[in-house]
């Protein structure tokens, strides 16, 4: 479930994927997002009324338009990303009802956990029905070969960790770095500067 931070004045005057990737990282650096624009169209499906806090010129009267606009959006720059060297992996860590509330019943009564506890996760729990339905549309709209969903059974958090792990991985495997090659010229003038490093002074 989320919990969502109402966007800032100066969100509001860009586009919904402009949060997330004017911080993406530069190729060669990793990014790790916990929020992003996925946020756009899953809370503020389940909440039309975020819709008319985000100054769009002309609000839709046609949801399904919308969402169907902004899951071609999102695959779009998917797609942009991965032509230009970013590889995107994206994980629905997928969570029990039950296994929610018993999460949320130890935020309570542990009392290390009990910062972790917010109403507002409860508020958000009376949503289930419609984030799965939100979940469950976004994801097939937007899972494509080159940036695909992997859902993560999440109720067994060490196996779940496991499996993001191993995808992570085999997404590094799959990139077939290597270290630069150096030429045989500059393999001398390294050799040179060692020499030099070596000699008594």
């Amino acid at each position: 479930m989320f919990s969502f931070k109402q966007p800032s004045a100066t969100e509001l005057q860009h586009d919904f994927l402009w949060r997330t990737t004017r911080d993406l990282p530069e190729r060669g650096r990793i990014g790790i997002f916990n929020r992003s624009y996925y946020e756009e169209v899953l809370i503020a499906r389940v909440h039309l009324g975020l819709l008319q806090t985000e100054g769009l010129p002309d609000t839709p009267r046609h949801n399904k338009t919308l969402w169907r606009d902004r899951y071609r959006s999102i695959a779009d720059l998917e797609r942009h990303l991965n032509v230009n060297g970013t590889r995107v992996v994206k994980f629905f860590l997928h969570l029990s009802k039950e296994e929610q509330k018993k999460r949320f019943i130890a935020r309570i009564e542990e009392p290390e956990k009990n910062w972790e506890f917010s109403m507002a996760d409860i508020e958000e729990r009376k949503f289930w029905k419609r984030y799965m339905k939100a979940y469950e549309e976004c994801l097939s709209a937007t899972s494509t070969s080159d940036s695909p969903w992997y859902v993560v059974p999440a109720d067994d958090k060490e196996n779940a960790r496991l499996i993001v792990s191993q995808i992570v991985l085999d997404t590094f495997e799959n990139l077939k770095m290597s270290w630069p090659k150096v030429s045989a010229e500059r393999h001398k003038e390294l050799q040179s500067i060692r020499e030099r490093l070596e000699a008594p002074s």
